[in-house]
């Protein structure tokens, strides 16, 4: 055989070959905590905690959901209500643009989802926050939503379960507008508990800032999540601010329970369970 002829037939070989397969995009997943690689997969069914260590991934409100009520029995309450622009704010970017951003993002109207549902069967209010939406911080439309789910949970004497994560708190982006939202909802929730309504608060990693001083800590009941960092201020702006070294664990659930801030801590393969026996302990 030539020369030419064998360039041609390795040539020809080379464009059979099929092309080296890469992995898709997303597929694993580094677990936080222990740094283990997981097969995203496996996480997800998984509710989102690693099958190695146990450490609790975020959750979005959507799967939240599905996680701890049952099937097809949410109905969104105030859906409609968009975030506005009071004080024409700007700072890397305008205010309207991240709101605009963070609704293509996640696909919410803002950081908040309260409506009513079942679980296990019994009928309740339900509300969340999601650190997605610009970390979950309280602007208007999520107290102004909290607020008129708590009225609602007043008017039909059910239980109101809301799940924090919010590693944000009032939104400056709206300033004292944003701010009176910790007063608001407190206030409605002091009027559901003269009422004699039951409330049970759920910590996620992270529940910080206003939220953490206002309504997630008014809880008839807390539970929290393993591991989760709660707190007002984060942990480098004490420090900064007391110069003092915190105590190890400092604003985590297992610090928190054990100084009496929180109840419970529930792993949340079992939070669905535990919260539909709370409420029927109480009577809710």
């Amino acid at each position: 055989m030539s020369t030419v002829e064998n360039t041609e037939t390795q040539s020809s070989a080379a464009s059979v070959r099929p092309a080296k397969r890469s992995v898709p995009d997303g597929l694993w997943l580094r677990c936080d905590a222990c740094n283990a690689t997981l097969f995203r997969k496996q996480v997800e069914q998984n509710l989102n905690v690693c099958p190695e260590c146990g450490h609790h991934f975020y959750v979005p409100t959507a799967s939240r959901i599905c996680q701890l009520l049952d099937p097809d029995s949410f109905e969104e309450w105030f859906a409609e209500m968009s975030p506005s622009d009071p004080l024409g704010f700007s700072d890397r970017k305008p205010y309207r643009e991240r709101l605009i951003d963070e609704q293509r993002k996640t696909g919410m109207r803002d950081a908040c989802t309260v409506g009513r549902g079942y679980m296990r069967g019994r009928p309740l209010v339900f509300g969340m926050t999601d650190s997605a939406f610009i970390m979950g911080s309280m602007g208007s439309v999520v107290g102004e939503k909290l607020t008129r789910a708590v009225e609602k949970a007043t008017e039909l004497k059910l239980p109101l379960v809301i799940v924090s994560g919010s590693g944000g708190g009032a939104r400056m982006h709206e300033g004292i507008v944003s701010l009176m939202q910790m007063g608001k909802v407190s206030a409605a929730l002091a009027r559901f508990r003269k009422a004699r309504g039951l409330f049970i608060s759920v910590l996620t990693n992270p529940t910080m800032g206003g939220v953490a001083a206002s309504f997630a800590s008014l809880g008839d009941v807390t539970i929290a999540e393993p591991k989760a960092l709660i707190g007002f201020a984060g942990p480098r702006v004490v420090f900064q601010t007391c110069k003092i070294e915190l105590p190890e664990g400092f604003q985590t659930s297992e610090f928190l329970l054990k100084h009496g801030f929180v109840d419970r801590i529930v792993h949340r393969a079992e939070l669905r369970t535990e919260l539909a026996r709370i409420i029927d302990y109480c009577g809710g």
